[in-house]
């Protein structure tokens, strides 16, 4: 069964990293996954732009190191960078020390300030430690949209659904991600329904 949202245990796991924003108003949050790539980042930039949204790029070191100057264009348009990890490493598969390293090494190249870790998964004491330095930034809705067998369509309902005030929505910036099909469907829909998109602060 699959789990749009987090489940108690996590957000039980992770008190103080955020799930949601705290609002009562109509807000939704973007952020994006393990970029960045040639490929899908500018597209990806370019219809932010054409809807004047901006997100979070919670990016993977190596790629992050590895493209400087799509770092670059993601932060000249608006949009903040995130740290995901250098290797995408599997917190709960990691010694806290490797992990720690791993983070380290991808914070030259991303985001000393905010974390997201890969697989939203870390031990308690990766998170303690990680929760001194970063912000760490998780989701409220997960669409699927690195699983092909899930389809665009089926992602779309899935936000149109659990969709709340504060929503932290997370995609994937990379070619084999619906990401780009589930914004040009979905953003027009939200902001008919009034829903504003805002950048995490």
């Amino acid at each position: 069964m699959r789990l749009f949202r987090p489940c108690f245990i996590t957000a039980c796991l992770y008190p103080e990293a955020i799930f949601r924003i705290k609002t009562a108003e109509k807000f939704l949050y973007l952020t994006f996954d393990d970029g960045p790539d040639p490929d899908s980042t500018p597209e990806l930039l370019n219809l932010l732009q054409s809807y004047n949204i901006k997100g979070v790029f919670f990016c993977d070191g190596r790629a992050a190191e590895k493209y400087p100057e799509l770092i670059d264009l993601i932060l000249s348009q608006g949009h903040a960078v995130g740290n995901h990890a250098y290797s995408h490493p599997d917190g709960w598969l990691t010694s806290t020390g490797k992990y720690m390293s791993d983070v380290s090494k991808a914070a030259e190249f991303t985001s000393s300030s905010l974390f997201r870790p890969p697989f939203g998964r870390m031990k308690t004491g990766q998170y303690r430690k990680l929760k001194k330095d970063y912000r760490i930034v998780l989701w409220d809705l997960m669409p699927y949209d690195f699983d092909k067998t899930f389809g665009s369509g089926k992602s779309i309902a899935v936000l149109k659904k659990k969709l709340r005030p504060g929503s932290i929505i997370v995609l994937h910036d990379k070619p084999s991600s619906n990401a780009i099909r589930i914004i040009s469907e979905f953003v027009p829909y939200a902001v008919n329904m009034g829903w504003r998109f805002e950048l995490i602060g």
